[in-house]
């Protein structure tokens, strides 16, 4: 290639390193999340709240992990890893779903190899007010692969070196690492992305179920330690309280009539044995007043602390985390100053 371009290479790390030194030691990871096979990496994941948890720019790589647990580089980041222009990158991404572009083939065939199929090659999200595109490293090390070996006389030697370097998992062990993240705690939120997997569009058009809206409470429990899962289903909570305040308010002479719809639970689930069950969902007028309802009502209102304080009593929540969920979520009371 004779494009002008600033080249890039990772190199093993010396001994002492530096703060901003690239490192491939993952000195702080202790488990690595395994690789599934056939797993879809997809764009439009909107519905889960994707966001980006952590990002850092490392010697010019930017690079983070997704709310998800998904490590990426940024366009610029894995152009400098293969040695190409950040507009070559660009183009791969624009040409993605062109199965006729030779280039894309191959590299939709590097990811195949891989055990991985991806719906687009980047994930563009807003994050701080900024978009970012984010490419998650199974397609960075596919994209790596065409430009160390396949791509004929554009073949890079930087990303021959760096390939060889960070194939396998070794990339996604150096994202986390130089972020500071620990993959482990991904296993918290297994059980609730399984109901999400079931549930997230059983609602009829124009109606939002409570169970979608939960997400907050349920990610802020999850974060503060609590096992998520059969036990502890905040939502039902959340749900059971709402549904009384609907009736005892007649909200249906206000938004309309609400409907049922059909809520499966995963096998993991001893409520799974009597799926469907059958919950409530509310016309989309109410969503707004729902969600104040929540803030206003259940979370500072004193019943989700009613919630944690019996699952506390029951031994399903320890006392710690149901603290910590509190403070993430309850605003702090002001106390009335003193009298002198």
């Amino acid at each position: 290639m004779t494009d002008s371009k600033k080249a890039f290479t990772f190199v093993p790390p010396v001994s002492p390193k530096t703060p901003e030194e690239i490192s491939l030691s993952a000195s702080k990871i202790s488990v690595v999340a395994p690789k599934t096979p056939s797993k879809e990496i997809t764009s439009s994941q909107g519905v889960f709240h994707l966001d980006i948890e952590l990002a850092k720019d490392v010697n010019g790589i930017g690079m983070g992990v997704l709310s998800d647990g998904t490590p990426y580089l940024n366009q610029r980041g894995l152009a400098a890893l293969c040695g190409v222009q950040n507009a070559h990158i660009g183009t791969i991404s624009s040409q993605w779903i062109d199965d006729d572009k030779p280039r894309i083939k191959t590299i939709r065939t590097n990811l195949a190899k891989a055990g991985f199929t991806s719906a687009a090659a980047h994930i563009e999200l807003i994050h701080n007010g900024q978009p970012h595109y984010c490419y998650p490293a199974e397609v960075c090390l596919a994209v790596l692969e065409y430009y160390a070996f396949d791509a004929g006389t554009n073949c890079q030697p930087e990303a021959r070196d760096n390939f060889r370097l960070l194939a396998g998992s070794k990339l996604r062990e150096m994202i986390y690492s130089q972020v500071g993240y620990d993959p482990a705690h991904l296993k918290r939120f297994d059980k609730w992305h399984e109901r999400i997997s079931l549930n997230y569009q059983s609602a009829p058009r124009a109606f939002f179920h409570v169970f979608n809206e939960a997400h907050t409470v349920v990610y802020e429990l999850i974060l503060a330690g609590a096992d998520i899962g059969e036990k502890n289903v905040v939502d039902i909570s959340i749900g059971q309280h709402w549904s009384k305040y609907w009736t005892d308010n007649d909200l249906t002479s206000v938004y309309g009539d609400r409907t049922r719809y059909p809520h499966c639970y995963p096998d993991s689930h001893p409520q799974a044995k009597s799926n469907p069950q059958e919950s409530w969902c509310y016309p989309l007028a109410a969503l707004g007043p729902y969600r104040a309802w929540l803030q206003d009502t259940y979370i500072e209102g004193g019943k989700f602390s009613a919630y944690l304080k019996g699952k506390v009593s029951k031994g399903e929540i320890a006392s710690s985390v149901a603290q910590l969920a509190a403070a993430a979520l309850v605003p702090a009371q002001i106390s009335p100053p003193r009298s002198s």
